[in-house]
């Protein structure tokens, strides 16, 4: 059964499975995701290894394959298992879920659930795989408090404790890798939100962020090796790529989520709805009792890049489930000079302002997604938007420099 699985699937991706090299018409020569030089490589990094793969939806082909099923295809990869994240391989869970532990039905590749798991319990899940190396590819948005570089960073952890090699094959930050922005992480407001002291949106690739978690906070280093994209500038978003966008996860609809995500995320810290349950998660904000009122105010901030606009939605889940409410649509018109850390803390300032309804979560979570308590208790003694930037840039600059260490990339 196995051999006549992987022959079905050969023949279904031969067209496009980059495991010779990559077709004519996917990419120009000059632009190679990690995945693409990996396999143009005839997975020379990967020879005589049985592989596990750290990975979910957005490990694909430029023709939407999914990298497990091109790979198990080829007779050069040994795979022997799957690691799923947040959200799942297959992607069929929802925020704060995962899918367990199954056997995959297109592969029959044993599937490991990696969720919320750390440190010697998941070196043991290593270690029961039986595998040789470690591949994490995964797309990242580009913030801190997204998990997938967390469990990047868990994983490289277990594989050093089982004694196994670690890959990282890279993919583009989507927002691009031109600076580091907003506060940086205080150890005593570690959780799975944040590991390690980084700041809020790291302009990093995940090819980088692996080096600096080896080199910065790893207690041993593990055998880390990377696969780099051919051709990728720090100044690019997404769409100068070319690649289909998957949603790393559901409520990461496109690019332009990805682009505002790293501020208004913030808002999952308070009682205002962030916009799940809508089309435009993250970029709509809103509450019961809020009108055109705040984004008139939010406008007078002057912010680059971005208009905000009086809006009204009801969303299909979480917060204000069923309800409509009021709020602001971004509309960021000048993404170059758009600061999405900057325009979350002047929302936040704002809408405090325009509503007398506004709150924290009662758990204090705004601490936990902005790495201390300097934010939140800024706004709450009447802080400006600049003066609350103001507070961390201290801290940004000493990890700026940390980081100029760790890039590949000019």
């Amino acid at each position: 059964m196995r051999l006549s699985r992987r022959t079905l699937l050969a023949a279904a991706t031969a067209t496009a499975s980059l495991t010779s090299a990559p077709p004519a018409q996917a990419a120009r020569p000059h632009r190679r995701t990690g995945f693409e030089n990996l396999a143009a490589s005839g997975y020379a990094k990967l020879s005589g290894q049985r592989i596990g793969i750290v990975t979910n939806p957005t490990g694909i082909t430029r023709d939407v394959h999914h990298i497990v099923d091109v790979m198990h295809a080829d007779d050069r990869v040994n795979l022997g298992a799957v690691f799923g994240p947040e959200h799942g391989f297959r992607g069929t869970a929802q925020a704060g879920g995962s899918e367990g532990r199954y056997d995959d039905p297109a592969t029959g590749l044993p599937v490991y659930d990696t969720y919320l798991k750390s440190g010697q319990a998941l070196a043991d899940i290593f270690t029961a795989s039986a595998v040789d190396t470690v591949v994490f590819d995964i797309q990242d948005v580009g913030a801190r408090f997204y998990t997938y570089i967390w469990t990047l960073y868990d994983c490289m952890e277990a594989a050093r404790l089982a004694g196994k090699r670690f890959v990282v094959l890279d993919r583009p930050n989507p927002v691009t890798g031109r600076r580091a922005q907003g506060p940086v992480l205080h150890r005593e407001f570690v959780t799975f939100v944040g590991r390690q002291p980084i700041s809020q949106a790291h302009g990093m690739t995940v090819a980088e962020l692996a080096r600096l978690f080896n080199g910065e906070f790893l207690t041993t280093p593990v055998a880390l090796d990377t696969v780099l994209m051919t051709g990728w500038r720090r100044e690019e978003f997404y769409d100068a790529w070319d690649l289909p966008w998957v949603p790393p996860s559901p409520n990461m609809p496109t690019p332009d989520t990805a682009l505002v995500y790293s501020g208004t995320c913030l808002f999952e810290g308070t009682n205002l709805s962030e916009g799940r349950g809508t089309t435009r998660p993250f970029e709509l904000l809103g509450a019961e009792g809020l009108d055109g009122r705040w984004a008139a105010a939010a406008n007078e901030l002057g912010l680059p890049g971005v208009h905000f606009r009086e809006a009204y939605f009801a969303p299909t889940l979480s917060k204000f489930q069923g309800k409509t409410i009021g709020g602001v649509q971004i509309h960021v018109h000048d993404r170059p000079a758009y600061d999405p850390v900057r325009t979350g803390i002047g929302l936040l300032v704002t809408a405090k302002r325009a509503w007398s309804g506004f709150a924290w979560r009662p758990d204090n979570w705004i601490d936990k997604l902005t790495g201390s308590t300097l934010v939140r208790t800024m706004i709450d003694a009447g802080a400006s938007t600049d003066e609350v930037v103001g507070g961390w840039q201290g801290e940004l600059r000493a990890f700026r420099r940390i980081r100029k260490n760790y890039l590949l990339y000019g």
